[in-house]
């Protein structure tokens, strides 16, 4: 048997590997866009054989495509969707003509396997066409984006997924801390006294908006173009296609995609995916702020802060023997990094784009995927390797609440500023304790003090009173 077969195409013959079944454009594209070293991402062949299944049964029912070459193709793409022949998906992430090449591999596959299914030998386009059968009222420009779009929600809700088990991790912490008091700062200087599960609670509050706020990003990315064909116009598509087609896709998919507003717009605008990656970058600076908040509460363990211990994930040095540091808080800090940087990739991909036409959707899909998946494992080590085993140190948190000046705030109100200030001007030149200066002068007595400087007075919102003399 040869071990190559012959392919043409606009540019000429080329041989393909006989047992292939990609066909020309790939092998071409294969060695055009030798990039990333990479593969297109699962979830985009997913995605485009998804869009190819439902364009076949649309135009079989319309009836552009005979039964059994629908049949077939519908075939060769459930058992892609199953998980065969993805080894065969091969073209390079980043590639030129807006991502021509990827359509492409998905097409020659698709088709190959379909003339298999009905009896012919790959190669043998006369039986099933990449272009004419599987490509059928369709261009690159509506079935990439729309495989992008249906790609990205996929990731998206396994980013979803595990933003929310966050959030909860959060919220079981903020309750198991709720009576641990400590030392709030502002300016990294003592503030006043603020409660461990408050600051948890705060986290839980951020990543949960975080979380909506991608959500309805991704929501805008329901719209897609199919039928816009080439430049939005629609031609070499029946008018009853995108309807129908999107119908397809919705049945097949579970997704609600609708068909948008203005098919031109929607073939030459990005901006929904820039929506997405400006969440993402949002999201990321969150997070950030959370694990360098969670890094500075457990420095030490001797000479830091150490009010909370995050667990001991592995050592932490070559060369100081008993050093353990807070890994899985640093590389979520470095994969946020990469997102924040990521996204301006996008944005520059996005804005990039001339007349009817954006050919820079593939780096900014391969962005989106790195950003996703990369924020969607840090989250879950994230959560499942530092938060859910965070502990407090509750007596080292509550010494320094009771050493702090901050606290002189807390009497402000009762005793006045000149007073509040004398007293911290003291405690801090001597080191003395805030209590024992307002004892000493005489400006509350122990019963007041112990009520404005108690846990759920120094924590909770209002102004303490000066005790009833007759209490």
């Amino acid at each position: 048997m040869p071990s190559t077969r012959t392919e043409r195409d606009l540019l000429g013959e080329k041989q393909v590997p006989a047992d292939v079944y990609y066909g020309v454009q790939t092998a071409r594209a294969l060695e055009n866009f030798r990039i990333t070293g990479l593969r297109i991402h699962p979830a985009l062949v997913k995605g485009l054989v998804q869009v190819k299944k439902a364009a076949a049964q649309a135009n079989h029912q319309l009836g552009y495509l005979p039964k059994e070459i629908a049949d077939a193709i519908v075939q060769a793409c459930d058992e892609i969707l199953a998980g065969r022949l993805m080894d065969q998906f091969l073209v390079d992430p980043v590639q030129g003509g807006a991502g021509t090449s990827a359509n492409m591999n998905a097409n020659e596959v698709i088709a190959n396997r379909a003339i298999e299914i009905l009896g012919g030998q790959k190669g043998d386009y006369t039986i099933v066409s990449p272009n004419d059968h599987v490509n059928f009222a369709q261009s690159t420009n509506d079935a990439f984006p729309t495989a992008l779009r249906l790609a990205v929600m996929e990731r998206a809700d396994v980013l979803n997924e595990r933003l929310t088990a966050l959030v909860e991790a959060f919220n079981a912490k903020a309750e198991e801390f709720d009576d641990v008091v400590k030392m709030g700062r502002t300016h990294l200087q003592d503030a006043v006294p603020i409660r461990l599960g408050q600051e948890f609670k705060a986290y839980a509050t951020a990543v949960e908006r975080c979380r909506r706020r991608l959500m309805q990003s991704v929501e805008g990315l329901h719209e897609v173009n199919m039928g816009a064909t080439a430049v939005g116009t629609g031609l070499n598509a029946d008018p009853a296609y995108p309807p129908l087609v999107i119908k397809f896709l919705n049945e097949n998919t579970g997704r609600n995609l609708r068909q948008p507003e203005n098919l031109v717009d929607a073939t030459h605008s990005l901006d929904p995916f820039v929506a997405v990656s400006g969440s993402l970058k949002a999201l990321a600076v969150a997070l950030c702020k959370i694990a360098n908040d969670l890094r500075l509460m457990a420095s030490g363990p001797r000479c830091g802060l150490k009010e909370i211990n995050l667990p001991e994930m592995q050592p932490g040095s070559s060369i100081m023997p008993g050093k353990v540091n807070p890994v899985m808080a640093e590389v979520l800090n470095q994969t946020c990094f990469l997102v924040i940087g990521l996204d301006l990739t996008v944005t520059l991909a996005a804005e990039a784009g001339q007349l009817e036409l954006n050919v820079m959707e593939p780096v900014l899909g391969h962005a989106l995927f790195t950003s996703i998946d990369s924020l969607a494992n840090a989250v879950g080590l994230f959560t499942e390797r530092c938060v859910r085993g965070i502990t407090a140190n509750k007596e080292r948190c509550e010494e320094m609440v009771n050493n702090s000046v901050g606290i002189v705030t807390a009497i402000n109100p009762i005793v006045g500023y000149k007073n509040a200030s004398m007293v911290a001007r003291e405690a801090t030149l001597t080191g003395r304790p805030v209590r024992e200066i307002v004892l000493e002068k005489g400006l509350l007595t122990k019963e007041e003090i112990d009520h404005i400087l108690s846990p759920k007075q120094l924590t909770s919102m209002g102004i303490a009173k000066r005790l009833s003399k007759t209490k």
